[in-house]
């Protein structure tokens, strides 16, 4: 399972809706996580590297995340994170 990483331009954000998705936020941290819905995710702030056992992907502000549906992994984040988010 990859996760995918990059950066979208503004008329792609505007096309997705993302500023009507809900934000979360989260401070330094680690912690396990496991996917049970295909996420997608915009970083408004916040540096983040996951750990999938197979492979570390690190992202951050202006980054666009796509986490697959069955995916389960290690979140640490290194700076504090607020992002836009959607399941499905």
């Amino acid at each position: 399972m990859k996760i995918d990483v990059r950066k979208p331009t503004a008329d792609e954000l505007k096309t997705m809706g993302v500023t009507a998705w809900p934000v979360w936020s989260c401070g330094i941290s680690t912690f396990d996580w496991s996917y049970s819905d295909q996420e997608t995710c915009y970083l408004l702030e916040g540096e983040v590297t996951v750990e999938t056992g197979r492979e570390a992907v690190s992202f951050g502000k202006g980054d666009l995340v796509v986490f697959p549906r069955g995916l389960s992994c290690v979140w640490k984040v290194k700076a504090p994170v607020r992002k836009h988010y959607r399941f499905g």
